[in-house]
């Protein structure tokens, strides 16, 4: 069992949101033992915490949100991602807008801040949450699977199904550790249809993203863009399911199953692993 870790010193990643196109801040700071990880929404007049937990979760659309006494942070699966994968326990994640940056889609620049800085040991014991029996969700084509770890940490098995087409059908397992995080993970970016991605703007959101900003797909694959593995979706599949399942609030000992899965069905299973874990307790 490892100690609680946080950052070394603070450090911040600047970019622009995807659905509202607003600039922010997001400002990794180190925080004592036993604090998790909490947004702070600086830009208030009255700065409000929001903690990153199951809890405080609220069902969006194609991305994961928190909110707490009616305030919301949004799209927060890869800072969580980059924070799960990389041992940082305890950290306040300071932004001034509502929504996190959308980058290249991907969580490598959220990884390669907290790399710059370095994490450090706060002592107390990080106390994971071990899977002991079996957890499903879903129904009978998409879900997600949970069970007891095959080692002291994570791994996941994940099948992305997508039919005919240029994304079509794609799997990946994995153990997730920091190294394999950063070298089979941390790059892969968001991807949607061509035809998801217009109906979406022509609702009024994601107005101002572009083809560099995430992989959209044609009936011939990327649009204005290019692909940095074969199986590149399946990869972000799985980066997204690491930052969901990090809404626990602890490192999760577990091996994951999951079938064309995504943020609701992800952050369901948070909350029964949760929720078995506070039943274990209390017997």
């Amino acid at each position: 069992m490892r100690t609680q870790q946080t950052i070394r010193r603070s450090v911040s990643v600047v970019g622009t949101g995807y659905w509202t196109r607003r600039p922010v801040t997001v400002e990794f700071t180190p925080a004592p033992a036993g604090a998790g990880v909490v947004f702070l929404r600086s830009d208030l007049a009255v700065p409000v915490r929001i903690p990153a937990a199951v809890d405080h979760r609220e069902e969006a659309t194609s991305r994961t949100n928190l909110v707490s006494a009616g305030v919301r942070v949004q799209m927060v699966e890869h800072v969580l991602s980059a924070l799960a994968a990389s041992g940082v326990d305890c950290c306040v994640v300071r932004v001034d807008a509502e929504e996190m940056p959308g980058l290249d889609g991907s969580s490598r620049a959220f990884v390669d801040a907290i790399d710059s800085v370095g994490v450090e040991s706060l002592g107390a014991p990080a106390e994971p949450l071990v899977v002991r029996g079996t957890h499903r969700v879903g129904d009978e084509s998409t879900w997600v699977e949970v069970s007891p770890p095959r080692f002291a940490g994570l791994s996941v098995e994940y099948e992305l199904d997508y039919g005919p087409g240029p994304i079509g059908r794609q799997s990946l397992a994995l153990r997730v550790t920091p190294d394999s995080y950063r070298s089979e993970l941390a790059s892969a970016r968001t991807f949607i249809p061509a035809d998801d991605a217009a109906r979406l703007q022509s609702s009024g959101v994601a107005l101002g993203v572009g083809y560099g900003d995430l992989i959209v797909f044609g009936p011939d694959g990327p649009v204005g863009n290019s692909l940095r593995w074969p199986d590149e979706c399946v990869r972000h599949k799985v980066l997204d399911l690491v930052g969901d399942l990090a809404l626990v609030g602890r490192p999760l000992h577990a091996h994951v199953r999951a079938c064309r899965s995504g943020h609701r069905l992800n952050g369901a299973m948070a909350s029964v692993l949760v929720a078995s874990a506070g039943r274990r307790a209390s017997a």
